[in-house]
C-alpha cells in the first residue's frame, strides 16, 4: 500500500524540463512530433497529480529561445500544439482551478497565438488552486538582461540593486523559487531554465522519458524531495 505524502513535506513550487519527447518518439519508429504530443498529453495527467499532492505552483518548461535552432518543420508542430492546447484544455484548467501564466517573451510568436496566451492568462487569473508557469520562448540568461534593462530603464540608482529588487524584475515576479526541479530524460545539464531561481533548489533526475513520467514518478521525486536537508548554504544545527 502507498503511504500519503506528508503536507509539511510537498514543496510548495516544482519546476520540470519535460526532456525526452524526441526520444520517445524515436524509440517507437515515429516522428518527433508525435513525442510532443504524446509529451502534452502527459502533461494534463502531471497538472490533475500537482493539484492532488497539494504542489501551489508549477512551472513547465516548454519551449527555449534555442528551441528556434531546431528544424522549421519541427518548430511549427510545436507553435501548432502549443496553439491546439489552449483551444482544447483552457476550460477544463479553468474548471480545475488552474491559473496560467507565461514567463519569457511573447513577441516572437504570430499575432493569433500571443492573443490566445493573453486570453488564457485573463480567464484564469483569479483561481487559486495551481499557479501554472509555462515558459515558452524562455531562457535564463535572457530573463536576467531583460530585468536588467528594466533596471535600468526605470534609472534605478546602483546602490540600490539588491537581490531582491532583481527579483522583482523577472518574469516569474511574485512567484516563491522552485523548491524541487524535475529533469526528465537523463540528462545532467539546467538549459538555461531559471537560472537565477534555481540558486538552492534540489535536484532531481530520472531517465524516464517525459511522455512515461506518470503520477507514480511524480511520487517518486517527492519521497526523493522530502528526504533532502535543505540548509540553503548553511550548517545544520539541532534543535
Amino acid at each position: 500500500m502507498t503511504l500519503p505524502l506528508s503536507p509539511d513535506k510537498i514543496p510548495q513550487h516544482i519546476a520540470i524540463i519535460m526532456d525526452g519527447n524526441g526520444r520517445w518518439a524515436q524509440s517507437r519508429g515515429l516522428p518527433r512530433l508525435a513525442g510532443h504530443r504524446a509529451g502534452t498529453e502527459n502533461l494534463r495527467r502531471i497538472i490533475t497529480a500537482c493539484v492532488e499532492f497539494g504542489i501551489k505552483y508549477l512551472t513547465i518548461y516548454a519551449f527555449s529561445t534555442e528551441n528556434w535552432g531546431r528544424p522549421k518543420s519541427e518548430v511549427r508542430g510545436l507553435m501548432r500544439i502549443l496553439e491546439d492546447v489552449i483551444d482544447r484544455e483552457l476550460d477544463e484548467l479553468h474548471k480545475q482551478g488552474v491559473q496560467l501564466r507565461h514567463i519569457g517573451r511573447l513577441e516572437h510568436l504570430k499575432p493569433s497565438l500571443q492573443k490566445k496566451v493573453r486570453k488564457a492568462i485573463e480567464i484564469t487569473q483569479h483561481n487559486d488552486r495551481l499557479v501554472l508557469n509555462v515558459a515558452f520562448n524562455y531562457g535564463g540568461r535572457d530573463e536576467i538582461v531583460h530585468a536588467v534593462q528594466g533596471i535600468i530603464a526605470d534609472r534605478v540608482p546602483a546602490e540600490e540593486v539588491t537581490p531582491e529588487l532583481i527579483s522583482r524584475y523577472l518574469y516569474t515576479a511574485g512567484t516563491p523559487d522552485p523548491d524541487l526541479i524535475i529533469r526528465t530524460s537523463g540528462e545532467l545539464r539546467i538549459s538555461n531554465f531559471l537560472i537565477w531561481q534555481s540558486a538552492y533548489s534540489e535536484w532531481y533526475v530520472t531517465p524516464t522519458y517525459w511522455p512515461d513520467f506518470n503520477e507514480e514518478e511524480l511520487r517518486k521525486a517527492l519521497e526523493e524531495f522530502a528526504r533532502r536537508d535543505r540548509r540553503f548554504g548553511k550548517i545544520y544545527t539541532p534543535s
